[in-house]
This record gives C-alpha cells, sequence and structure tokens, in this order.
C-alpha cells in the first residue's frame, strides 16, 4: 500500500531498513494497527548501538475532550490522556502500580487511577501535588457549595495591587481573601480534601482568554504573562478588567470537571487513593528514596526538554496563589544535548531501582528545535546505561489541534507535531 504524504516519517534518516519479525505481543499490535484508518510503518533506528523496530501511525485520538473530564486542567507541555491510557492497558493489569517521575499536571497519575491502577507521581515543583492529588480525592458537587458558601470573600489580609492589570479590584479582593483561607486552613492543620480541590480549580481559573476565568483577556490559563506585558495587553486590546464572580466560577469548573465520574469510577479513584504506594512526591525524579525498589509495574512520563519551556516563568502567578516561591524550586533546563543526557541517566538509574523485573518505561520525548535534534536517539543510551533494555520506539503522528492552531503553528512546520516514545524494559 503506498504511503500518504501526510503519514510519511517526519524524519527519513530514522529509517534504516525494515523492522524484523514480531518481537512479541505488543510489537504485533503496533504493526497492525490501523484503528484511525491507515497502516502502521515499520522502520528501525539505530541508537546507543542497538537497532530498534520504529512504529509510526496516529495512535491515539487527536480530538479535543476526548477523555474524562477529570483531566481538563490546564498546563504547559503536558500530553494527552490517550498516551499514558495506551500503554497502561497494555502493560499493566488493574491494582499494579503506574509511576510518573515529571509528573506535571498529574495526568498519568489521574488516567492510572481511572484505569482501576494505583497511580505514583513525583515532580521537583510543588504546584504538581496542587493539579494533581485533588482530582484523585474529588469532592461532591454539593461539598463544594457548601464550602464556598462558608468562605467569607471580604476577609482579605493583603492585596498586592500589581495584580490590578489582570483583576478588577473585586475579583482581586475575593481571590486575595480566597487565598488566605487557603493559608490559614493548611497552617492550622484543618485543610481537607474539599479545599484542596477549590485551591486546584482556582488556581485552574487565575488568567485565561474567557469570561470563564477570573481575568481580563489575556494568554491560554498554561501561561501567566508578566505585569508589564499584561499591561500592554490590555492597551493594545483597550480592555480593563471586569468583575467576575469568583465562587461561582469554581462552581461551575468543578461541575464540568466532575460530571464525567459515576460511582464506578470515584471507586476506582478510592482504592487508588487508599493504597499505600498511591501519591505524589515533591523532589528531583533521580532521587525518590521514599519509593519501595521493585514495586512499579509501568513508567509513563516525559521529561523536560532542551529549553523548551520555562515553567517557572509560566505559573509565577499560579505560585503566588499558593503561597510557592518560584525561584526557590530547582527546575531542570538543559540547553545542551551532552547535558540532558547525563541529567536523564541519573533518572533512569533511579527508574531502574523503582521497576519491577520485567517491568517497562514508555518515556515520551516529542520533538526539539524543529526536529534538528531527535531525542529519542538521545535518551537510549540513558536507560541503557541504567541496566534496561530499548524494546521499540512508537511515534504518534498527528494532525496539530485547535490548541497548537492558537499559538499560529502549523503542521510539521513549528513545534511538536509528533508524539516520540522510547519503550524500555526491565529484564527479569
Amino acid at each position: 500500500m503506498p504511503v500518504e504524504p501526510s503519514q510519511q516519517l517526519l524524519f527519513p534518516e530514522l529509517a534504516v531498513r525494515a523492522a524484523p519479525v514480531d518481537r512479541g505481543p505488543l510489537h504485533g499490535e503496533l504493526r497492525r494497527f490501523a484503528a484511525f484508518g491507515t497502516p502502521t510503518h515499520v522502520y528501525t533506528t539505530t541508537a546507543g548501538g542497538r537497532t530498534i523496530p520504529t512504529y509510526v501511525n496516529e495512535f491515539w485520538t487527536a480530538k479535543q475532550r476526548a477523555a474524562n473530564r477529570l483531566h481538563e486542567v490546564s498546563y504547559r507541555a503536558c500530553f494527552k490522556p490517550q498516551l499514558p491510557r495506551f500503554f497502561i492497558e497494555r502493560l499493566t493489569a488493574p491494582g499494579e502500580l503506574v509511576y510518573d517521575p515529571f509528573l506535571g499536571r498529574g495526568t498519568t497519575l489521574v488516567e492510572a487511577a481511572l484505569l482501576g491502577r494505583v497511580g505514583l507521581g513525583c515532580d521537583v515543583n510543588p504546584l504538581s501535588t496542587v493539579f494533581a492529588w485533588p482530582r484523585i480525592e474529588p469532592p461532591l458537587q454539593e461539598e463544594v457549595q457548601q464550602r464556598l458558601q462558608d468562605i467569607d470573600f471580604d476577609a482579605v489580609d493583603e492585596q498586592p495591587d500589581e495584580l490590578l492589570v489582570f483583576f478588577h479590584p473585586d475579583t482581586l479582593r475575593r481571590i486575595s481573601a480566597l487565598r488566605a483561607y487557603l493559608r490559614a486552613r493548611r497552617h492550622s492543620g484543618t485543610s481537607d480534601h474539599v479545599d484542596r480541590w477549590i485551591e486546584m480549580v482556582a488556581v485552574n481559573r487565575l488568567t485565561g482568554h474567557s469570561p470563564g476565568f477570573f481575568s481580563v483577556y489575556t494568554l491560554p490559563p498554561n501561561q501567566a504573562v508578566s505585569v508589564r506585558a499584561q499591561a500592554k495587553i490590555n492597551a493594545r486590546r483597550g480592555q480593563l478588567p471586569e468583575p467576575r464572580d469568583v465562587a461561582a466560577l469554581i462552581l461551575r469548573k468543578s461541575a464540568s470537571l466532575l460530571g464525567g465520574l459515576d460511582a464506578e469510577l470515584r471507586a476506582r479513584l478510592v482504592a487508588c487513593r487508599t493504597h499505600p504506594a498511591a501519591g505524589v512526591v515533591t523532589a528531583p525524579a533521580a532521587a525518590t528514596p521514599s519509593i519501595e525498589s521493585d514495586s512499579v509495574r509501568l513508567v509513563v512520563t516525559s521529561p523536560p526538554f532542551l529549553d523548551v519551556v520555562q515553567y517557572a516563568h509560566d505559573n509565577w502567578l499560579r505560585c503566588w496563589f499558593c503561597g510557592v516561591d518560584p525561584d526557590g524550586v530547582a527546575l531542570s533546563i538543559h540547553r545542551r544535548v551532552e547535558d540532558w543526557r547525563a541529567a536523564m541517566t541519573e533518572v533512569f538509574r533511579e527508574l531502574a531501582r523503582v521497576l519491577r523485573p520485567g517491568g517497562h518505561v514508555a518515556f515520551e520525548v516529542g520533538e526539539v528545535r524543529g526536529g534538528a535534534i531527535q531525542l529519542e536517539r538521545e535518551v537510549v543510551p540513558c536507560g541503557i546505561a541504567a541496566g534496561l533494555s530499548p524494546e521499540l520506539i512508537l511515534i504518534n503522528d498527528q494532525k496539530f489541534t485547535k490548541t497548537a492552531n492558537c499559538w499560529g503553528i502549523d503542521n510539521n512546520a513549528r513545534g511538536t507535531n509528533t508524539n516520540r516514545v522510547v519503550v524500555f524494559r526491565k529484564p527479569d
């Protein structure tokens, strides 16, 4: 069958020769995969002295909002829930431990729990706990409504006036009152799952580009601009912040997030959060002594790429709301490939320790610098150095969605057009 231009391998230099015969059930499934109407294209990639089967297709949908609504919180450079689901369904059984050492917003953790697995996450950024764990212990909508009624949104202890470029004075007063309430509850030890949920939703409603957010029109919610930059946006658009009903917007977003949960899914979340191995660790991915050795069945993760995303810069306003010092978070931003590779090798040594014999790592590395650097090649030696075997490379090749288009990015032109996942296995 001829290869359509849209399905050709984006980096043809990776195509060495046709892959050998099927090496196992997953290899066979990937070779035969045609769920979206196109055949899988099979190549081999040479990296780290190994010849690795490489499978290219659209392996999961590019459609927006095609997963459980509980995932619909914004975070920069996060992957779709369908990515961890693809590997969780094929490489684990219910009740087994699934781990993400670069947790971000918690996509792997939440998807693992929804699929009846035990979710575990780690991130050096404490904001990950704010984003991830409340969705493992979601309240009822009625609990959120009652708690919001109990909060005094006029009890303000401080109000940073520089934020008035984002918020109407009445809105900023309510945001500041909510921030003070949440901080007081944490300090007194009385914070509960409803408080944590409200904090998570509020963080995701701080700024955005529609009336569903607390702010005036600004960039999408996963990237907060500076005060100076927002002042320029306001001047260019001739806009002033309008008052927003903070409690009403939190309640409305809560209804949306909770709307996809039935009794069965809630039971799965309970089973996850009550398991002794479940949780979120705030630590560097290469140093997690609290995680038991030989305990994890599957790792699904995406590490920081090369100088692509400035997480501390993007999250400064969220850090303010949550009381996190962004300058105190030791985020990894590597500009040289050799530095990135050295850091990832240390991460892989820790993953090899926590992984069960026969367990897998699905390591997603996207595209970097317009395709000039193929991190899938760079990461293979990292896993090998840690004693893991590179089993295959999966390239999920699909057209950009509206999220990318809103940034002015065209298919196969700028940005990330594929998920490039290297799958490793720990020997038995």
